[in-house]
């Protein structure tokens, strides 16, 4: 896993002097996009922040935010979420690095990975402040909610993936508008 990280042309939607704006063409890539932005076109300094906290929980567990296809799981952040409310958070981290790294460093890294997919901009930090929690062993850090995102899949769903049937669409029919970039 090679991250690449860039802004993909949307900085200079920002003027100078804004911190947040309204888009009518949502780019981007799921599953990295912040709810607001990717439900609603709503973008602000936070939306990076969101970005980086999937970042960071892949980076702490070696999995992709999207290699949940076929687990009961609906993406990373609802696994994350389950092993750190249960208190098993460790089991979250990349088996390579989980015996070689500091437990309280790894888990404050899950912890504001945590903070920053939380999915109101309310409750997300700056991203100032998330380089602060990162760099201080003191600061002393808010519990994370849990994100609404977390849907987790029924074992009939598990059952149909497993079997090799994909359900389209609950009525059979599927809309699909083709648009050019």
């Amino acid at each position: 896993m090679n991250p690449k990280i860039s802004d993909f042309g949307m900085a200079r939607i920002f003027g100078g002097d804004q911190n947040e704006a309204n888009t009518t063409r949502v780019v981007g890539t799921y599953g990295y996009m912040s709810p607001e932005y990717a439900m609603e076109g709503l973008f602000s300094v936070k939306s990076d922040v969101y970005s980086f906290g999937v970042l960071l929980l892949e980076i702490v567990s070696g999995r992709r935010n999207t290699s949940f296809r076929l687990t009961e799981h609906s993406n990373l952040i609802s696994f994350a979420w389950q092993l750190w409310n249960e208190g098993r958070a460790m089991e979250f981290v990349d088996s390579s690095i989980r015996d070689s790294c500091s437990q309280n460093e790894v888990l404050r890294c899950i912890k504001v990975g945590m903070l920053c997919v939380q999915d109101s901009t309310i409750y997300r930090p700056t991203m100032s402040t998330v380089v602060l929690m990162l760099e201080s062993e003191t600061a002393t850090l808010p519990m994370p909610r849990q994100p609404t995102f977390t849907s987790t899949r029924s074992s009939i769903d598990l059952d149909l993936f497993s079997e090799g049937l994909e359900i389209v669409s609950s009525n059979n029919i599927t809309l699909s508008a083709v648009v050019g970039r």
